[in-house]
């Protein structure tokens, strides 16, 4: 039994694979199966030691990228994924998969057409309210679809298509209070803002917080992931914004956060910060409230899709980098805080957001075509 993995190289595509994979490793246990063979097929391993953990193989995929601009690159980029295509094609014959899934972005489109052509079953999973091209497209022939959003089911053939919320890791789904204050030296009688900027970091949220420091540590204590590249930037704007202030020992940055420092920091929170890709489920896991603040629609009109799917709901406050002052950042933070009802509220609106499962769920739809497909 074999089993493709395809999609870009961000977390965003990463860690729901890894956490599918992981509930395929448990499954295969339970039910004593034999261990499928393994590959993540994209155009960077993302994180090697994580692979080389779970057993799975990685395969390098050519693909470029169709900008929503004028660009003289998607003209170029159309020969790289027509290249990629092509070697995926002769990778993809040689393995020969039971299944591939896809999880999309520009590059698991190589590795979709390639098995399209092949006839190999595809199962694909769309992670945002509104469907990328890739996915939209593979949504024509792929097997079986399943959504993070119910919005999406809109673009998808009702009869392929199932609403299986998001594969989280399941490292990161509960929240730890057990020491936590203490490892961030924090009083536990102060609010505390997470700010996640991701691994690779956000300038514009970290410019507000700078912006913002001041007036925010009298009120807070701030955990902000700021993204390794600019940790030392944020060091030293920070030590110089606080120097003389009696609370800064109230604001610790951090580069990049592994798992338990992600769980630690959210058993602290009272309120999150973060843009609108992946970590809203994961917010939404851990009941708290939020203030999304998704990329400019210029850079991707998907996050702002989803940042407002999530607000529907109830469960966040959307706050737009166009509309983004520092006074308004700190006074809708102190409103959700202060306000019991509001808090209540929102906390109760994210855990009945989020669908618990779904790596389980994805993981024994994606055994049961493999294994049909190997009897054909």
């Amino acid at each position: 039994m074999k089993i493709v993995f395809a999609g870009g190289g961000t977390g965003g595509h990463f860690y729901p694979i890894i956490s599918i994979v992981e509930s395929i490793h448990k499954i295969v246990k339970e039910k004593k199966l034999i261990s499928p063979k393994l590959y993540f097929f994209s155009t960077s391993p993302y994180n090697q030691g994580i692979l080389y953990d779970h057993n799975i193989e990685f395969k390098k995929v050519t693909a470029g990228k169709i900008r929503r601009y004028f660009s003289i690159k998607n003209f170029l980029d159309l020969f790289k994924t027509g290249w990629g295509a092509i070697s995926v094609f002769f990778d993809l014959f040689d393995i020969f998969p039971d299944v591939v899934f896809g999880k999309g972005g520009y590059a698991s489109f190589p590795t979709l057409l390639a098995a399209r052509i092949l006839g190999i079953p595809v199962f694909i999973h769309e992670s945002d309210s509104e469907p990328g091209r890739a996915n939209r497209w593979a949504g024509k022939f792929a097997k079986r679809i399943a959504i993070s959003y119910k919005q999406a089911a809109s673009f998808f053939p009702t009869n392929r298509t199932a609403y299986s919320g998001q594969p989280i890791l399941v490292e990161r789904l509960e929240p730890i209070t057990a020491g936590a204050f203490d490892f961030f030296d924090f009083d536990q009688s102060i609010p505390t803002i997470f700010i996640m900027g991701g691994s690779q970091g956000s300038e514009n949220i970290n410019n507000l917080v700078l912006d913002s420091l001041q007036e925010l540590c009298k009120y807070f204590q701030i955990i902000h992931q700021t993204g390794e590249r600019n940790l030392k930037v944020m060091q030293e704007s920070s030590d110089a914004v606080l120097i003389d202030s009696p609370y800064k020992k109230r604001y610790k940055p951090f580069g990049y956060m592994n798992s338990l420092e992600i769980r630690m920091a959210a058993g602290c929170a009272s309120l999150v910060v973060s843009r609108a890709g992946s970590t809203i489920f994961e917010i939404a896991s851990w009941g708290k409230p939020s203030i999304i603040i998704p990329l400019s629609k210029e850079v991707s009109h998907d996050q702002t899709k989803n940042a407002y799917s999530y607000a529907s709901v109830g469960a966040c406050l959307v706050m737009e980098e166009a509309n983004l002052k520092p006074h308004i950042f700190i006074e809708e933070m102190r409103r959700i805080i202060e306000n019991k009802e509001i808090w209540n509220k929102m906390s109760s609106s994210a855990k009945s957001f989020f669908r618990p499962g779904a790596s389980d769920l994805i993981a024994k739809e994606l055994l049961t075509i493999a294994l049909g497909h190997e009897k054909l």
